[in-house]
């Protein structure tokens, strides 16, 4: 089953975790043989650990050439948005990103309960995604919670996988 852009767009029209599940889906039934896909809008997207070597990749915020021209007017609307209702103090929520990412990378990795994961984080229109593994559901949820204490994210998601199993991933992974 071929998924078209428009899938994407959908997606990104969801907003918060059920935004980041549908892309995730709509990812997955992405073709290896594909157009080229980049990170056009570049999102900031890093791994911040690394203890977990059998953690399966995750797939990077990356768009074909189609995607971008059909998500550019999407990002433009949901990005102005928060400045013009007064939430934002910058002009589009995007710019952040490039802001929060740093700090969330060097908190978690300065906070020491951490360091057994292997756990990528992306921004988003200030919303974080975690991805990777960690070795409980408590640990988990102790990441969630300290990316919420970084200044100016305004979400977290949370895709994080208890162990290194690739049975049950809730994020796309980078192809073999």
């Amino acid at each position: 089953m071929r998924l078209y852009p428009s899938y994407r767009s959908f997606c990104a029209l969801l907003g918060g975790p059920a935004m980041a599940l549908c892309a995730a889906g709509v990812a997955a039934q992405a073709s290896a043989d594909g157009p080229p896909r980049t990170n056009a809008f570049n999102d900031p997207f890093v791994q911040v650990t690394h203890a977990m070597a059998q953690c399966p990749v995750p797939d990077g915020p990356l768009y074909t050439e189609a995607e971008v021209r059909e998500l550019a007017h999407v990002r433009s609307q949901h990005g102005g948005s928060c400045h013009r209702v007064g939430r934002c103090r910058l002009p589009n929520s995007y710019l952040y990103d490039a802001e929060i990412i740093p700090r969330v990378q060097r908190y978690i990795q300065q906070d020491g309960r951490f360091d057994d994961t292997s756990v990528w984080v992306l921004g988003e229109r200030r919303l974080v995604t975690l991805k990777g593994c960690v070795q409980s559901q408590a640990q988990s949820d102790a990441l969630e919670k300290a990316a919420w204490l970084v200044d100016d994210v305004m979400g977290v998601i949370n895709m994080l996988e208890v162990g290194t199993g690739r049975s049950n991933l809730r994020y796309p992974v980078l192809p073999p």
